[in-house]
């Protein structure tokens, strides 16, 4: 079996980004490994139940989703909510399905404070960046899967050689 990878819904074209949109990756290999059904497609946190569209969430204090899995850290609303809990869960249905599926590589999409890998955002709902994962991609390479984010499509491709 060729190596399959686990790969964020909205770079697949789905609207299930928080704000009800989708953020496609496009990109000639994408459709061939999607034709060779090498994609596992997920959607970390409507996976734990939670609703699109709904509020920016971000991890507070400008802290990353190591913290948020040790739990010295939480995910929080624009609103206020702390959706921590959701979060968790998402990540822990994104590991048991690239295990299920056999992925041992995912790419998800960066900026998110579930899937972001290179990134994500400060906790101050202001649009700073910080270098950092979120949730799902430090669960995910706690668990021993290379994370990729779509900025890294190239480099994916190296390590698996197409």
């Amino acid at each position: 079996m060729q190596n399959r990878i686990l790969v964020s819904a909205c770079l697949m074209g789905q609207a299930v980004r928080y704000d009800g949109r989708a953020k496609p990756l496009l990109h000639p290999v994408i459709e061939r490994w999607q034709a060779e059904g090498r994609l596992v497609t997920i959607y970390p946190e409507m996976s734990a139940g939670m609703q699109v569209p709904r509020p920016p969430a971000e991890i507070a204090n400008a802290a990353t989703g190591e913290k948020v899995l040790a739990g010295m850290a939480r995910v929080v609303e624009l609103t206020g909510g702390d959706v921590t809990a959701e979060f968790l869960q998402a990540a822990e249905n994104a590991v048991a399905l690239a295990r299920q599926t056999g992925c041992r590589y995912a790419l998800l999409i960066d900026g998110s404070p579930s899937c972001g890998s290179d990134f994500i955002y400060d906790g101050t709902f202001s649009g700073r960046k910080q270098a950092g994962n979120g949730v799902t991609a430090a669960a995910l390479k706690a668990a021993g899967i290379e994370v990729f984010s779509n900025h890294e499509i190239s480099r994916l491709i190296d390590r698996i050689g197409q």
